[in-house]
């Protein structure tokens, strides 16, 4: 279903992140159209290691799209977010901005990075992507932030 969402653009290593955690499921009567992950990582900022519900491979196909599918996936991948993480975090497709934002989650306007097995390694690409829900305490968003490594896309 998600290559079909994806039209083909997800690769292995995107169903891999998707994997091991908590997934919610849409159907339009007995047929899946929509699926929605979140996943345990770990976000370093301002000297703290960050408990954080990470949102994976979120789609609805084209045909159920704009009927409130998207959004009952995240009503239940949040209630996981706020019951179990210090923070949630994804990475926005352009496409997807629009709707996270009114959903509350908030753009990062600091610059991003990785922990890799090389080392510290900056990711300007995913700046304006990254999106975080804030829950016990704001943090600051202007500073920078980094993820645990994982193959593929890091963040």
């Amino acid at each position: 279903m998600l290559v079909d969402v994806f039209e083909g653009d997800i690769e292995p290593s995107d169903w891999e992140h998707a994997l091991g955690g908590v997934h919610a499921l849409a159907y339009d009567g007995d047929a899946l159209v929509g699926h929605a992950s979140v996943i345990q990582r770990r976000l370093i900022h301002g000297g703290r290691a960050l408990r954080t519900g990470y949102v994976e491979a979120v789609g609805v196909r084209a045909e159920a799209r704009r009927n409130g599918h998207a959004s009952a996936l995240m009503d239940a991948i949040e209630r996981v977010i706020r019951g179990a993480y210090d923070v949630g975090a994804l990475g926005a497709s352009d496409m997807a901005l629009a709707f996270y934002r009114q959903r509350g989650w908030l753009p990062w306007e600091g610059e991003t990075y990785a922990l890799t097995p090389g080392g510290i390694e900056r990711t300007p690409e995913d700046d304006d992507s990254l999106h975080v829900l804030e829950l016990a305490e704001p943090l600051d968003r202007r500073a920078r932030i980094m993820c645990d490594w994982r193959e593929g896309a890091v963040w």
